[in-house]
This record gives structure tokens, sequence and C-alpha cells, in this order.
């Protein structure tokens, strides 16, 4: 699949070869699916919590006599049955991450990078670099190149000036190719990689 290169320009920068088995891979929506939820999953910070019944700040001295009142015996106030006790089965910290099998990560991006192919929303640049750091003139760049909510995926290190430029743009996220993943890539309309991201992900998803 041959697929032409373009500069920030908007000029004509040569050609790149797209390895079928990656960029014209089988959609699956299903895998993509799961592997939107394993990065979600990942994400959260499980860090919500209620006391438990030794952590609630009540006293622990005994309410009443055990017996002769004629009242259920009661041990202290901290039960989940009175006001200001225990929550019954409370959430606890604990991490959401699950496992997710490589094969089927691998699977999920090769659909990913395919649904952008097949819908033609998938740009190639030579490079992801800016003369200086002014947003103005990359938004007129972008705005040329008729890109509104595009995820710009570049080599292993992002150019300081396009970053600089690209950080207050809307809808527009930039990521190195180590952080190309499922869930920003079918988060923005546009997929743009350099040629140096497809060479990346090409030897990243091969065999």
């Amino acid at each position: 699949m041959k697929m032409s290169v373009k500069t920030l320009d908007g000029k004509s920068a040569g050609d790149v070869v797209l390895e079928p088995s990656i960029f014209e891979a089988e959609i699956r929506a299903d895998i993509m699916h799961r592997m939107v939820l394993w990065q979600l999953a990942k994400r959260q910070s499980g860090t919500h919590k209620t006391q438990t019944r030794s952590e609630v700040n009540r006293t622990g001295k005994k309410p009443f006599k055990q017996k002769g009142t004629g009242s259920a015996r009661v041990g202290s106030y901290t039960r989940t049955i009175d006001r200001g006790g225990q929550k019954a089965h409370g959430p606890v910290v604990r991490s959401h991450a699950h496992e997710l099998p490589r094969r089927i990560r691998q699977l999920a991006m090769m659909s990913a990078l395919s649904t952008k192919a097949k819908e033609g929303k998938l740009v190639v640049i030579d490079e992801a670099k800016a003369k200086d750091h002014k947003t103005k003139s990359m938004a007129k760049a972008f705005e040329k190149m008729g890109f509104d909510s595009a995820l710009v995926i570049s080599g292993s290190e992002i150019d300081a000036n396009f970053a600089r430029a690209t950080s207050n743009l809307p809808k527009i996220d930039v990521l190195p190719v180590q952080g190309a993943n499922v869930y920003d890539i079918l988060q923005r309309d546009t997929l743009v990689l350099t040629v140096a991201a497809v060479n990346a992900l090409t030897e990243r998803l091969k065999g």
C-alpha cells in the first residue's frame, strides 16, 4: 500500500509504502473495545475508600452493660447499623488493571491503524518539526491541511518547538511513537504519522 508523504506546508515529499498486514488488517471493533477498556482500567486511580470498623473515629468503650437492660447486647457504636459507624461492604483501595495478552493489544493497534487508513483519515508527513514555537503559524498550517481534530505521532522524540506550538491548539494531540495507543487514535478524527513513526510502528507490530 503506497501513500504520498506531505510536508507541514502541504507540499509533496515523496511516497512511503505501508505494510498491508498492519495498515490493511481486518478491522475488529470488539478487539479495539477490549483494548480501550484495558487502557481506561489502568488509568483508574482506585483510591476511593471508606473507613473500616477499626478506623471509625468513635470510642471503643462498651455503651452499656451486657445484661439486665432488656436491649440487645452492643459491643461498640462502630457497627454498620449505627449512625457514624462503618459502611457495609464499602470500596477499598485497589488496582482496576487487568491482564490483556500482548497479541490482543497488537491486533487492536493494527485494527485502529487500518480503520483510519480505510476511512481516508490517515496522513503521513515527512517530519513533525516547527521553525518556531508560535501557535498561530502552526494553526494556519493545520488549517491549510484540513486538520480540525488530529493526533500527531512523531518519532522517538518530539521536537520542542512543535510541542510548544501545538500545546494550545484544541483537539490536537502530539505523542512520541512509543506512546502510540488505540484510545488516543480513536479519540481524534485524523491520524497524522511521520515517516519515522510509520517505520517504528511497522517494526513494533510486524511478526
